[in-house]
């Protein structure tokens, strides 16, 4: 997916007023593939009911999927670069699609896993292509806009997740939830289909199936036991997450030693760049706080508040929707005056949202809780749209979809972490306090002190937030756009500008 690009938007001056139509159709297919991430939250009683499993397997409909996207997001920078974009939109949404259609006919519980588990290979493989187009196709002057209508569509998504699901369980069995998906995604696959187009040229290159092996492994082991770590379990989570680190380190070996004699399936020269790896460190840590507070924030409203999934879910769905929609001013603002005028500002708010967090109590207005929500997502809309665009703007063009890649990785595991550290705090201080205060006060405090650890480790985000530039790096557009080569007329004029002028020259 690497080579020239026959756009519009390429053409020097050019003022482009629309985004891309490949950018739009990977959009839309990703947004209702990001959608089922979380479309399976409330589900889990009706899925205790109708398989007879206990909540604790019933959980697996979502860490299956969480798992199944950290072992495949890292092949997907070798597979982007190997196949065209058409050839990689329609593998997504047909895995997706199968995914979907075996889900919604699973007769037991461990087909139903399954189809979660192909649903998430399809969905993984989503995010970095839409991304690596993205950079491809639009120009650095007009990505911030472009950028904040995909942040509307990937933010919005998830937000909707939980509250679509609750109002489609009103209805019916847990089978309209995938029952609903397939038409759409159906629709969705054929319109974009015949529509895209292919952006670049494949990459012929060989694939290290040991590399493919310990990602997997790896990432997917880590992911595991942070997840069960985080649900209360203490023993053999920590044993897994150690086995998972260990072997995210041969595969980190294994990447760099490919990149001297061979074609790595996840380029580490991304790293080099100095402002794509603040924007990384930016991202993982913001996206760690923020899935701290998602899981804290239904906790607070459904255990101590007493309020049910439903209710929960209109409660945060204003915060998701304000942070979506504006994504596009978000990205106008970038193009106009550059990152630091919004991420700076979006990252102070965000310590500050969860600062108020950690003041929840029995009786906390819920007027207040919305707003906190509301300023948290949105300062998080404000630091996204320009991050991603500075991060991915500091690389060659040929490092997109790595880049994305291990963007997409680090999202997974920080993810995983930021719950699982969440979870701890809140259970380690609600065993402290439940000595002095009774059980529901006790939660309260746990989650008092697992807002403040969020609140504390977000002053990172502020601090990466001033050393980024405002900016993508000159030197990442002089190698994504290379400069033609002189020609003979220009090394005249350049002589005739600044070289000895005989008297005969008439320059």
């Amino acid at each position: 997916m690497s080579g020239p690009v026959n756009t519009a938007l390429d053409q020097p001056g050019a003022a482009p007023r629309r985004t891309p139509v490949v950018v739009r159709l990977l959009v839309v297919a990703t947004f209702v593939v990001i959608l089922n991430e979380t479309i399976m939250i409330n589900a889990i009683p009706r899925l205790m009911d109708s398989f007879q499993i206990s909540e604790h397997a019933a959980q697996w409909v979502s860490t299956a999927f969480m798992l199944t996207m950290a072992a495949v997001i890292p092949v997907t920078g070798w597979f982007l670069q190997r196949v065209t974009t058409r050839t990689a939109y329609a593998t997504a949404m047909g895995v997706f699609l199968a995914g979907t259609a075996l889900a919604a006919a699973a007769p037991i519980f461990e087909v139903l896993l399954l189809g979660r588990v192909v649903q998430a290979a399809g969905t993984a493989v989503m995010m970095p292509l839409l991304m690596t187009t993205l950079m491809t196709v639009v120009p650095e002057s007009h990505r911030g806009r472009v950028m904040g209508n995909v942040t509307m569509a990937i933010s919005v998504a998830p937000a909707l997740g939980p509250t679509v699901s609750g109002l489609v369980l009103q209805l019916g069995s847990w089978r309209l939830l995938f029952l609903l998906v397939l038409p759409i995604a159906a629709a969705v696959t054929w319109s974009g289909f015949r529509q895209l187009e292919n952006v670049g040229e494949p990459v012929v290159s060989d694939i290290d199936w040991f590399s493919v092996a310990v990602a997997a492994l790896g990432f997917g082991s880590l992911v595991y036991g942070l997840s069960r770590f985080a649900e209360g379990e203490v023993g053999l989570p920590i044993g897994i997450a150690a086995v998972g680190v260990a072997l995210v380190g041969v595969f980190v070996a294994r990447q760099l030693r490919l990149q001297r004699s061979g074609s790595p399936l996840l380029d580490l020269r991304a790293f080099a760049h100095s402002t794509y790896t603040k924007a990384l460190v930016l991202m993982s840590v913001a996206f760690m706080a923020m899935m701290g507070s998602m899981i804290l924030l239904p906790l607070y409203l459904q255990n101590v508040r007493s309020l049910s999934p439903l209710e929960t879910g209109l409660l945060v769905m204003p915060g998701g929707l304000a942070m979506g929609l504006l994504g596009p001013t978000v990205g106008r603002i970038f193009d106009r005056f550059g990152g630091r005028v919004l991420v700076i500002p979006g990252s102070i708010g965000i310590v500050a949202s969860l600062v108020g967090f950690t003041q929840i109590s029995m009786s906390m207005p819920y007027w207040q809780l919305l707003g906190l929500h509301a300023v948290m997502m949105v300062c998080l809309a404000a630091t996204f749209t320009p991050v991603f665009t500075l991060g991915l703007g500091a690389l060659p063009m040929h490092l997109y979809s790595h880049g994305s890649s291990i963007l997409g990785t680090l999202q997974q595991v920080a993810a995983a972490f930021g719950t699982a550290l969440a979870v701890t705090v809140m259970t380690l201080r609600a065993e402290q306090a439940v000595e002095t205060v009774g059980p529901v006060e006790a939660q309260l405090n746990g989650m008092q002190a697992a807002f403040t650890v969020s609140a504390l480790i977000s002053l990172v985000v502020v601090a990466m937030a001033w050393l980024l530039p405002g900016r993508p790096e000159a030197a990442a557009q002089a190698t994504s756009h290379p400069a033609a080569e002189p020609t003979l007329e220009d090394e005249l004029d350049e002589l005739c500008e600044h070289g000895p002028k005989p008297d005969t020259c008439t320059c």
